[in-house]
């Protein structure tokens, strides 16, 4: 089922439209807003703990993303007038020096940088002058969706597919999947899917016959 959904997910990329907000709707609004132009900060700063949906929003907000989990020096990076960069935290000695560059090229430029990080800028672990410009600019933390704002939207997506979810698959899909509304989502989508593929219904052991494949990987 791991294929299943990574085939999947070009047709439904991150975007401001399929982000679940739950308490987020502040957060969402002003960054829309600093998307188009207003307020005109260089920076924003998006914190909060694993699973609430950075990484979603820094993918639709098509800037050039850049996961320093996976590229700590920011090698290859350039001043682009718009960069978004996830687990900030994760940059290496070299890549805080890239970034406070690109931060000064991004500024002169008039171009906007849009950074993710468990903790806000002055609680992070990098050298001072970068800790300083990424706070100059708008830092909100996102909230994660609490189990009945998750059961609703999984009950919302489902019944845009005309699938009939009872509240035990709800239940069951938060308790054995993984949490994060990204996956979930798509895990609505590859439902819907196997379904067809199927010619059953949505039913307990159907759920449990799709998750066990994935496990089975």
């Amino acid at each position: 089922m791991r294929q299943l959904i990574l085939d999947l997910l070009p047709e439904s990329p991150p975007s401001l439209d399929n982000f679940v907000p739950g308490g987020n709707a502040e957060t969402l609004t002003m960054l829309t807003g600093w998307l188009a132009g207003e307020p005109a900060d260089t920076a924003f700063c998006l914190h909060g703990e694993a699973g609430c949906g950075k990484s979603h929003l820094l993918l639709a907000s098509r800037f050039r993303y850049v996961d320093a989990a996976h590229n700590p020096a920011l090698a290859g990076v350039a001043g682009d007038e718009t960069l978004a960069v996830d687990n900030v935290d994760q940059l290496d000695a070299n890549g805080q020096v890239a970034l406070f560059a690109l931060f000064n090229q991004i500024k002169a430029s008039g171009g906007r940088l849009l950074t993710a990080a468990p903790q806000p800028p002055a609680h992070l672990a990098l050298r001072e002058d970068l800790r300083t410009r990424l706070g100059s600019g708008l830092i909100y933390r996102l909230l994660p969706l609490t189990d009945a704002e998750k059961a609703a939207a999984i009950a919302c997506q489902a019944r845009e597919r005309a699938l009939k979810l009872t509240p035990e698959i709800v239940n069951y899909l938060l308790r054995h999947a993984s949490r994060d509304m990204r996956t979930l989502s798509m895990l609505i989508v590859a439902l819907d899917q196997y379904t067809l593929e199927q010619k059953r219904p949505v039913t307990l052991p159907l759920l449990r016959e799709l998750l066990s494949q994935e496990h089975a990987e």
